[in-house]
């Protein structure tokens, strides 16, 4: 069996999608670039052409606030419950899900709207006979939980929804298992208590530390939170602003990929994904922010070089809606 992570939410705050405009001048952008393109390839076809493209200039980063899907052969963790879930539930409905035989797994980060919004719209809680089970750290868990379906914020009161809710307070960095998947939380650093987690499955690990400033860098400084971090298979990573904003924004809860790849070369991490864009950023902006992290991560390695120092090579990327990773069991 594969470790699998999927990404059905990758901006932070709020949702944002493409404006009306937006999608007409990226349509008219492409049809240029495609008349320059025949021009010095005309045996070529459409299809071709759009292989071509970066993706930030097609379908673009996604608009969906954060929720990532863990599984494992037939276990399934979902961790926070953005606008990404609703697609996702929607999915769901096809298996036992739309015929109330469903058993669901969900892990809450922290209570902030962008990692709550998408539950009023997730088909499977609504259907009798599906069982849901909520975890968190937080000890008001079950009450914020069930503001969300409350008069006036919600027409459907919680005591109608039509799934078994079970509400799941976790002791912190202790361990929590899902069937073969075990999940173990550890504090971010973030405004109103976030709790990441180290997940774990097939020998393989990611650390989930999306909503952080990362204001802890060091061994010390990190202490009981230390092995959220070491020697994972893949780190997933709040990249919501370039390192210039991120000193602006001190505070805020933030941080930037820059940070993230320090973390990782620290940490003997080898694989990044970096997430929660923030909703003003447009994708080119998003894309540019990958550029300035590659020539930063070049020159780690020539700095390296001149020192004589060895550093690890890491595979990195900025998270796009439907990204897949995929892990082989480790014996």
């Amino acid at each position: 069996m594969n470790l699998k992570v999927r990404f059905l939410g990758v901006r932070g705050s709020l949702p944002s999608p493409l404006a009306p405009s937006e999608i007409d001048d990226r349509i008219v952008s492409l049809l240029e670039d495609f008349l320059e393109f025949r021009k010095s390839q005309s045996s070529l076809s459409p299809r071709d052409f759009v292989d071509s493209i970066p993706f930030e200039k097609k379908g673009g980063f996604g608009g969906n606030t954060p929720c990532i899907e863990y599984t494992f052969g037939e276990d399934r963790l979902i961790i926070d419950g953005g606008s990404g879930i609703r697609a996702l539930g929607a999915e769901l409905m096809a298996g036992p899900c739309g015929k109330g035989k469903g058993e669901l797994h969900i892990y809450l980060t922290h209570f902030h709207w962008d990692h709550l919004i998408g539950f009023p719209f997730f088909v499977p809680i609504f259907i009798p006979g599906n069982t849901i089970h909520i975890y968190g750290v937080h000890q008001e868990l079950e009450a914020v939980f069930k503001t969300l379906f409350k008069k006036p914020y919600f027409p459907v009161p919680f005591e109608q929804l039509g799934a078994k809710l079970v509400f799941h307070s976790v002791p912190p960095r202790m361990p929590f298992s899902i069937g073969s998947i075990k999940v173990t939380p550890y504090q971010l650093d973030h405004p109103d208590p976030c709790w990441g987690a180290r997940v774990e499955a097939g020998g393989r690990s990611v650390a989930h530390c999306v909503d952080t400033e990362a204001t802890r860098t060091t061994d010390e400084q990190l202490g009981a939170d230390l092995p959220l971090y070491q020697n994972a298979d893949l780190m997933i990573f709040d990249a919501m602003y370039t390192l210039g904003e991120a000193i602006e924004k001190m505070n805020w809860g933030h941080s930037a990929a820059t940070i993230g790849l320090d973390l990782a070369f620290r940490q003997n991490i080898r694989k990044v994904v970096f997430m929660h864009h923030d909703p003003s950023s447009s994708d080119a902006k998003v894309a540019k922010a990958a550029a300035q992290t590659l020539r930063y991560y070049d020159s780690q390695f020539k700095q390296a070089r001149r020192q004589k120092v060895e550093l690890p090579a890491i595979e990195w990327s900025f998270a796009r809606e439907g990204l897949t990773i995929e892990f082989d069991e480790k014996h």
